[in-house]
């Protein structure tokens, strides 16, 4: 177990970010996930049976002392990190014409300048075991919708998966971007509904993560977008 590879998860108590945490935990790996929510994170551990390699570490992705604690704390309790998935995102479910600017800074702040942080935070673990990013984006950071801001954070996401790559490849780090469509997870808790349509489950976009962080060395998949059949945008 000591030699098992790493990951660090933000967002890691519900949905995808959980999701990806079970799978992993399940292949014999380690993982450490954060979240903003201490109640939430204790009610994951205690579902999975308080596993062994399992740490949950309460934190603001926003923050970046958080982020860095988070890092060292992996680093202090299973001595080394092979992955880092940005999983920490949400939406305001309202548009630029007509939304309330209110909530629009911690969503920016948390979805863009989120996944920056972790990066910053983690880039010096990785390069010494030429380990993976892996970015949660989003069906939303290619296809344009009317007003959507949401969709700017993950275009930005988009973006900063390949600058990412482009100046950590060198290292021997790999950098993934995943962008699913629309998937059934708290996230649209705030929106009031699940929206029409056939929905991905977390498990099946935890599945894309997974096979994408456990590529042979030396192979860097870029960007997987991921839909259910039946969403046409």
């Amino acid at each position: 177990m000591t030699d098992s590879p790493v990951t660090l998860i933000t967002g890691g108590g519900s949905g995808i970010g959980a999701a990806v945490a079970g799978r992993l935990l399940d292949a014999g790996q380690r993982v450490a996930v954060t979240g903003r929510g201490e109640e939430r994170l204790e009610g994951f551990a205690e579902q999975l049976g308080r596993p062994d390699g399992l740490l949950t570490i309460p934190g603001n992705a926003a923050d970046y002392e958080d982020v860095r604690s988070a890092v060292d704390r992996t680093l202090k309790e299973f001595g080394r990190l092979d992955a880092v998935v940005a999983n920490a995102g949400f939406a305001t479910h309202d548009s630029v014409a007509t939304g309330d600017p209110a909530g629009w800074t911690e969503m920016v702040l948390t979805n863009v300048l989120g996944p920056a942080l972790l990066i910053r935070a983690s880039i010096d673990a990785l390069k010494e075991s030429r380990g993976r990013i892996v970015l949660v984006g989003s069906v939303a950071g290619f296809v344009p919708t009317p007003g959507n801001i949401y969709g700017a954070t993950k275009w930005a996401v988009t973006g900063l998966a390949e600058n990412t790559r482009r100046e950590v490849t060198e290292f021997g780090v790999g950098v993934t971007l995943i962008a699913p469509g629309r998937v059934e997870t708290p996230f649209w808790d705030s929106y009031g509904s699940l929206p029409p349509g056939h929905l991905l489950t977390a498990d099946q976009i935890a599945a894309s993560v997974v096979w994408a962080m456990e590529q042979p060395e030396g192979v860097d998949v870029n960007t997987v977008v991921v839909r259910p059949v039946g969403q046409p945008n």
